[in-house]
């Protein structure tokens, strides 16, 4: 998540949800409208076009239906070489014999049993090397995957900013650093963790996260803003406090203003460490998807640009609030990865949403349908090898399936096949479909570099 786009937060230790000044619960707000009213559960999407729990739902009736008709087929072909036959003279015997073997081998058992033990056994194997993925369905989606996009802070960074300057506009510095340390003592974000740390935390009261633009509270009775710079429309006299933002920002710092009362106290340059893998991921998931990595970030243009030039990437949107990002995800099938509260709008909008482990916000590890529980940038890329040789070995088993029951119904109908080896072929080519899906638990099949 970006250091000025913070989302709620909660304090060290047991989670409170106390009263408010207005006498009503601090909760987390609601995502809005439009591509953000997708799931923001472990619940599997349904394709462009089609989201939500309507999709799921017509989706799990369209499956049902298949298989319904599948099997009614085979019933009725069975009656019907049991009937017709009988109806023209044929003996009771052989003609019972020969529908109970078109029975056996023209039953789906091998189809069915085609596609779950590969995917399943690429979870699996995913889950071993600390990639958690919530669903078969998942690793399906991971195979569709043709872009790849990238949250900056806590991410391709890691999540532990660090602050750089401090420029003071009222009052003394003492008193800016308690102001930033209180307001920022119950945030969840990294860059509000680190403020955090800036002095003494004093007092608090009616802490408020505001979701991109940073957090509010009451401090000494002084209503305090600290994160976005976009606060400072809040604010009076804020020509010295843009001037402070600007400079800062052309040196690449991530940027959080303070305003106390509606007066700017002062403004907190960041910067952040890139993690020594994050270059050689975004180079492997480009060769491996074909196109351009995308970094969607909140902080400002020169910031996004500093850490994007550091790992290979050359298109960097800036400056967007969550909407923006989930707004550029919808409908495609792009592949996002990011850490905080406030993207979980974009991880629930994109085709697979991915979220760091250990630092991510509750909200993103929900919303997400990868954990890199690991928090290594390089199983990504792992995990979308493993999953196009789980597509490929589940088709694979569909075609193997097929051809058996084609040639030994195609046997039973123009020669005479006997029930044991119809039974046996029946059998075996169910045994061979899953033993082929359960190789893919091998170690060998995760590429990641060690």
């Amino acid at each position: 998540m970006d250091a000025h786009r913070r989302g709620p937060a909660r304090p060290q230790g047991r989670r409170r949800r106390g009263p408010g000044r207005d006498g009503q619960r601090h909760r987390r707000p609601r995502s809005p409208g439009g591509p953000l009213q997708r799931r923001l559960g472990p619940r599997p999407r349904g394709p462009p076009g089609r989201g939500g729990l309507r999709g799921e739902v017509e989706d799990a009736v369209d499956h049902r239906t298949r298989r319904a008709a599948l099997l009614l087929a085979v019933v009725a072909a069975t009656l019907a070489l049991t009937a017709v036959p009988l109806a023209f003279g044929a003996a009771f015997e052989p003609t019972l014999l020969r529908a109970m073997t078109f029975m056996i081998v023209a039953s789906p058992c091998a189809i069915v049993l085609a596609t779950m033990p590969p995917l399943l056994a690429a979870v699996a194997l995913a889950g071993r090397r600390g990639v958690l993925v919530k669903s078969a369905l998942m690793i399906e989606r991971l195979a569709e995957v043709d872009r790849v996009a990238f949250d900056k802070t806590g991410t391709l960074t890691d999540a532990t900013p660090r602050i750089e300057r401090i420029t003071v506009l009222s009052g003394a510095e003492a008193d800016l650093r308690r102001l930033v340390a209180a307001a920022e003592a119950r945030s969840e974000h990294p860059v509000g963790r680190v403020l955090a740390r800036l002095g003494d935390p004093g007092p608090v009261e009616d802490f408020q996260a505001v979701p991109g633009r940073g957090v509010r509270a009451r401090v000494d009775g002084a209503e305090v803003l600290v994160g976005h710079p976009v606060l400072l429309e809040e604010a009076e006299d804020d020509t010295a406090a843009r001037t402070a933002v600007d400079a800062f920002a052309a040196e690449g710092l991530t940027v959080a203003v303070v305003v106390a009362d509606k007066r700017p106290v002062g403004v907190v340059g960041l910067t952040d460490t890139v993690r020594p893998d994050a270059a050689s991921a975004v180079a492997a998931l480009a060769a491996r998807l074909g196109g351009e990595a995308r970094l969607l970030t909140g902080d400002h243009a020169a910031a996004g640009r500093r850490v994007a030039d550091a790992v290979g990437i050359r298109e960097v949107e800036a400056s967007l609030l969550p909407g923006d990002k989930a707004d550029r995800l919808a409908g495609t099938r792009t592949l996002y990865c990011g850490d905080g509260v406030n993207d979980a709008p974009a991880l629930a909008a994109s085709h697979v949403g991915a979220a760091m482990g250990g630092t991510a916000s509750d909200l993103a590890l929900q919303s997400a349908d990868v954990v890199l529980v690991g928090r290594r940038l390089t199983a990504l890329p792992a995990a979308i090898d493993l999953s196009r040789k789980a597509t490929r070995i589940a088709r694979a088993n569909l075609a193997f399936a097929a051809a058996v029951i084609l040639a030994l119904t195609a046997w039973d109908l123009l020669g005479h096949l006997p029930l044991v080896l119809g039974v046996a072929g029946h059998e075996l080519s169910t045994v061979v479909v899953g033993l082929n899906g359960l190789r893919l638990l091998h170690r060998r099949n995760w590429s990641e570099p060690a």
